[in-house]
């Protein structure tokens, strides 16, 4: 830690000293005139065209965002796998340069390699692509065998409603209120998905929220669920699940396709790849299909995703009123997502029998951060009794969460579009 630390410290004074030291260098060997030899002449365009000369106070301070999302990801192992990618991506997006009409180099000029990656983004191909191998490795067991806790993943969305709301009251158009809701849903692909069709401005902005906030989620989590649940609520034990059969679980993504699918056809180009993937992974005669869904592609798009999507955030877009009001409601939608499944826990639990009660701090779950909202109500239950496992009875409205912020998305974008 100290080691970061001071590479740190190192990287940040090298940028206070260097900065403002080009600048006057630059400008005392340009302001020299015919005494320039035509090797100077040449420094003089160097040192106008170097990172150092171009850089703003702004392309520092994301530099240094960048920075501690990865300090993040390798010591403290926040969500690695997406911070490692989107840190460096910040970094590369907030490199000054001063272009002379002929290179391309940056996310935004036609001709870089970055700026047709970015196509996936814009286009919506690496979320589609992502839900692909959510599908393949995600097991809807524990959903198919208790059907209403998908109740608590639709009660969980309040908080795509609930942020769309504030975002509105904030002063935000209707489109763009639409693309920072599905911040509420804790799902990093379906937001991404939304903004680029609403409100691609904000892009970078959304999906830096999204994701970060899902990193959080062990911290953002656990208070609101211990102030909106008792200790004998959090001692409730669940019975097992039942044992699913085959036929169910090939059923259920044919099924679960059609159904969402004609409730928000939106949302095909997600619902329809996330059960594609999951019929490959439960039909049994796809297996090496399934294991390059969940595996090798997942694992490229996330890079490119996560790239991508921190490259994207130049200081000139992301440093705004506006980026800061978008992070101030993705915790006040995190909060409210919790909430929103706790409560309806709890409210079911009133028409039940004591022996078939659900355990409230589940419906905390029902954020689509998978699998890390389960733990935290695996963590929660185990934290008031050390045998009272609830990750598999926590799956059942963590996987629902997925569907249902997919869905509640394509139902806003077929009013918005």
């Amino acid at each position: 830690m100290k080691r970061f630390s001071a590479i740190y410290t190192v990287i940040a004074l090298l940028f206070v000293l260097f900065v403002p030291l080009m600048h006057v260098e630059a400008q005392a060997v340009a302001g020299s005139g015919s005494a320039l030899t035509s090797f100077m002449d040449g420094f003089s365009g160097f040192l106008q065209e170097s990172g150092f000369y171009n850089a703003t106070w702004g392309n520092i301070l994301m530099i240094c965002v960048g920075l501690v999302l990865i300090y993040l990801a390798i010591q403290r192992g926040f969500e690695p796998l997406l911070l490692v990618p989107i840190g460096t991506g910040i970094i590369i997006g907030n490199i000054p340069i001063q272009l002379d009409g002929t290179a391309a180099i940056g996310i935004e000029q036609e001709g870089s390699v970055y700026y047709y990656l970015n196509q996936g983004v814009k286009l919506g191909i690496y979320p589609s692509l992502i839900f692909l191998g959510i599908g393949a490795m995600t097991d809807f067991s524990s959903l198919i065998s208790n059907p209403r806790l998908m109740l608590l993943g639709a009660a969980a969305q309040f908080g795509i409603f609930g942020t769309f709301i504030g975002a509105y009251a904030l002063g935000f158009p209707v489109k763009e209120a639409a693309a920072i809701s599905i911040i509420g849903g804790a799902d990093g692909p379906t937001a991404i998905f939304s903004a680029s069709l609403l409100a691609p401005h904000l892009l970078g902005s959304i999906a830096i929220a999204a994701y970060s906030y899902m990193a959080l989620v062990p911290v953002i989590q656990p208070p609101v669920m211990r102030l909106l649940t008792s200790k004998k609520e959090r001692l409730i034990r669940m019975k097992p699940p039942r044992a699913v059969t085959k036929t169910e679980k090939i059923l259920f993504p044919l099924i679960g396709l059609i159904m969402t699918t004609f409730i928000a056809p939106s949302a095909l180009s997600l619902l329809g790849m996330l059960f594609f993937g999951n019929l490959l992974k439960e039909s049994g005669v796809t297996n090496r299909l399934a294991e390059t869904a969940r595996t090798s592609m997942t694992d490229i798009v996330t890079i490119l995703l996560g790239m991508c999507v921190g490259a994207s955030t130049s200081a000139a877009k992301f440093l705004t009123i506006g980026s800061i009001k978008i992070f101030v409601l993705g915790a006040f939608s995190f909060a409210i997502a919790t909430a929103g499944g706790v409560i309806v826990a709890k409210i079911i639990n009133l028409f039940l029998k004591e022996e078939n009660k659900i355990n409230p701090l589940i419906g905390a779950a029902g954020v689509s951060a998978v699998p890390a909202s389960a733990r935290v109500a695996q963590n929660e239950g185990l934290r008031e009794d050390k045998s009272n496992h609830l990750l598999m009875h926590a799956m059942a409205p963590n996987v629902s969460g997925v569907i249902g912020s997919a869905v509640a998305a394509g139902v806003m974008l077929s009013f918005l579009l």
